[in-house]
């Protein structure tokens, strides 16, 4: 197949699913490590593991032979069927975690895994309110999207009902910030009110960190509500931060917590953890989430692997040593375009801002994006109103200091040859 035939194929065939421009103009053969090869031999850096899930890169050896022997051994069973593979992942998960998270349910994808986490606080609870930043992402299923603000509310008619907004805190006012929305959260309250979902460190939201403080006053709001405290590490999750969890920075542990994209390390596995105690009212209520690829044994191996593969390289040190390297470097990128704000994140999540806001920032977004295509290094922006557009950066874990310094080589380039334009 040629090209030509190949994007028109594209055109004629494949639903546009991420608004304009949802596709990238390359055709990619093959990955490996940091890098992403196009099929008329580009090499691409790869600043976004995959869709921010490939931690251990892409084509992982030991990742690839888990694959091999477990697809040739047992891939998938009925839903009522257990294999070791998910227990022993059931198991080490809860050895990276504080107490009393000790209960796992395997699923798939991050929306999935917040769906089941929503559907059990609403059953435990017997209420049905849930609560959630204006800038979250946090899937694209119903009661997911229903808590979803950063993007894809309008045109699709009423989402789930009982679902409300609270602002991301910003300066040093937050707790009055806080104090405001729960206030505003209680009058709009039916009296319902059964979870408030969150993300430790908001992605799509511009990688948002909130002030040290905020998640112990949130936490504590929602204990004064008797509501259950949901938190969504689908990109912080698994050393990205620095720590096994971005909650870890916060002296607070969740009522339940979802992790998934980092897990399977660019492979679809998710998690739902818990305590015994929820877990047991759930379970005599009737817990029902039966999916057809719950438990399933080969992503399960794929994240016990992942697991060996974090613990041995003690990648949660590196995932610091090398966010600090990149922090340096976008520092000193701020430091030397005027059309660069703020540098946010942590470890190897990190976000760097472009000043400005409207057509002209994002078009500016837009061309940086593209040069830094051009010169080898593949981005991704995040445009909501209000800001010029921020680059969400998250290097595979296993990315050497020379890839981190090369992708922050070319971001420098593109940055100053897009703003000269």
């Amino acid at each position: 197949m040629g090209t030509d035939t190949f994007w028109s194929d594209v055109d004629r065939h494949l639903v546009r699913y991420s608004g304009p421009g949802s596709f990238t103009g390359e055709i990619i053969d093959r990955a490996e490590g940091s890098f992403v090869y196009t099929e008329d031999g580009r090499r691409i850096l790869d600043f976004t593991s995959g869709q921010m899930s490939a931690i251990l890169g892409h084509a992982h050896p030991e990742i690839v032979e888990t694959v091999r022997k477990q697809a040739a051994k047992l891939d998938h069973l009925f839903s009522g069927m257990l294999s070791r593979p998910v227990v022993d992942l059931a198991r080490r998960l809860a050895d990276t975690l504080p107490a009393p998270l000790e209960k796992a349910l395997l699923l798939t994808t991050g929306a999935e895994s917040n769906e089941a986490a929503l559907r059990m606080a609403k059953l435990v609870t017997g209420k049905h309110e849930i609560v959630s930043f204006a800038r979250s992402w946090h899937g694209m299923t119903q009661a997911a999207a229903s808590a979803t603000y950063s993007a894809g509310r309008k045109g699709y008619g009423p989402s789930a009902p009982g679902n409300f907004a609270i602002p991301v805190p910003s300066g040093p006012d937050w707790p009055h910030q806080l104090d405001l929305a729960f206030d505003l959260i209680d009058a709009q309250s039916v009296g319902s009110l059964a979870a408030c979902l969150v993300e430790p460190i908001l992605s799509s939201g511009g990688i948002l960190v909130p002030p040290p403080g905020y998640f112990a006053a949130l936490h504590r709001k929602c204990r004064e509500r008797d509501m259950l405290l949901i938190l969504d590490e689908a990109q912080t999750g698994l050393c990205r931060t620095g720590s096994w969890y971005a909650f870890e920075h916060e002296g607070i542990v969740p009522d339940l917590l979802t992790v998934s994209k980092t897990l399977g390390a660019g492979l679809p596995l998710a998690a739902v953890l818990t305590s015994a105690a929820i877990e047991e009212e759930a379970h005599a209520w009737g817990y029902l989430f039966f999916t057809t690829h719950v438990s399933d044994p080969l992503p399960a191996a794929v994240g016990n692997t992942v697991l060996d593969v974090l613990i041995r390289d003690r990648l949660d040190e590196r995932a610091r040593v090398l966010g600090d390297r990149l922090r340096a470097g976008l520092d000193q990128i701020a430091a030397g375009h005027s059309s660069v704000g703020e540098i946010r994140g942590r470890g190897l999540l990190a976000g760097l801002e472009l000043n400005g806001a409207g057509p002209d920032a994002d078009k500016l977004g837009a061309r940086v994006t593209q040069r830094c295509l051009e010169l080898g290094l593949h981005m991704n922006i995040v445009q909501l109103p209000g800001m010029g557009g921020v680059f969400r950066i998250a290097p595979p874990l296993t990315a050497t200091e020379e890839e981190i310094d090369l992708g922050l080589s070319i971001l420098d380039e593109a940055i100053g040859d897009a703003s000269r334009d």
